[in-house]
């Protein structure tokens, strides 16, 4: 059966201009002797205007130290440059800080200040800041642990349009964490986190539509959803499709689709996959075997590589176990 995996999740830091280089690279071979001094030269002048007080160059420079761009990478350059915009009231600077401390990158690791600049951050009107600031709460990091206090942030962080805070907030409601049990209020915000493309919450709402919880049972819409999420590279949702396949709900039953599925499952991190496929391989013949096993590969090989790259470009989730269904 479909299996829900959400849990409360934190957003983390990525850098985007790792994708950009990876992608601009083969055009700048032979310009980049050029480029280099360009980049010297630009970070000399954001330097200095850092130094001088400049909030936004301040982050910029902050930014170029976490992520090694022009710069050997430096985390505890990039403490000292975020908490120098963070003090003139930059939000993004306030957020990234608080991830640092929480982490201890570049700085002694401190829940309790990573807390405090979260909610400066959130106050300042940052989403992603409300989400992290919320999940403190749900851990009792830095912070006493409050499922009430968690619950009004996710909502906050969810009402500014925050996936992961949108989808956290679902898992409230879906589990009664917080707050009285309400499929039709998990439906509604696990939707607004899949429609923005989070593959966690797709996976959760095709859980909600394979099961009739909050909305009525529709194999169709709980393939679709699952669908989605599979072809992002998330594991549990691999594995849900091929449930799917092997069952003939919502997508024409098809072994060989379903021993693919779950062998890219298994790649994905999902172990479920594993017993799966050995149960499978008693009712499929060698050529059938042989043929998933080769579909799974090319699909490896086409998407692999963009699922890989996407990511460089989103900020990744952590997450805290919660109860499961």
């Amino acid at each position: 059966m479909l299996q829900r995996q959400s849990r409360a999740r934190r957003f983390s830091l990525k850098s985007a201009s790792a994708l950009v280089l990876i992608l601009i690279a083969p055009f700048v071979v032979f310009s980049q002797d050029i480029g280099n001094k360009q980049t010297a030269a630009a970070l000399i002048e954001l330097t200095q205007k850092a130094e001088q007080g400049d909030v936004t160059a301040q982050f910029a420079l902050g930014e170029h130290y976490r992520e090694g761009s022009g710069v050997a990478l430096d985390y505890a350059q990039a403490a000292k440059w975020y908490d120098a915009a963070a003090r003139q009231g930059s939000a993004t600077a306030q957020f990234h800080l608080a991830y640092l401390y929480e982490n201890g990158d570049g700085v002694v690791r401190d829940y309790v200040r990573a807390a405090e600049l979260y909610r400066l951050a959130a106050e300042h009107g940052d989403s992603t800041a409300a989400n992290n600031l919320a999940v403190m709460y749900d851990r009792g990091r830095g912070i006493p642990k409050s499922l009430r206090d968690a619950l009004a942030w996710y909502q906050i962080s969810a009402e500014r349009g925050d996936p992961t805070g949108q989808s956290n907030l679902a898992s409230m409601y879906f589990s009664g964490r917080g707050v009285r049990r309400n499929y039709e209020a998990a439906a509604k915000w696990f939707r607004a986190a899949a429609e923005q493309g989070l593959p966690a919450a797709q996976n959760d709402l095709a859980f909600l539509y394979y099961n009739g919880e909050g909305v009525p049972v529709d194999y169709g819409e709980s393939a679709r959803w699952t669908r989605l999420a599979a072809e992002q590279g998330y594991g549990p949702a691999q594995v849900g499709l091929g449930y799917l396949y092997e069952q003939g709900k919502g997508v024409p039953l098809d072994y060989v689709k379903a021993c693919m599925w779950y062998s890219l499952g298994v790649r994905g991190g999902d172990s479920r996959g594993t017993e799966k496929l050995k149960s499978l391989s008693h009712i499929m013949t060698p050529e059938q075997i042989t043929k998933a096993a080769m579909l799974a590969d090319g699909w490896s090989r086409q998407q692999g590589s963009a699922i890989l790259l996407a990511a460089k470009a989103r900020p990744n989730a952590k997450s805290l176990d919660a109860p499961g269904r």
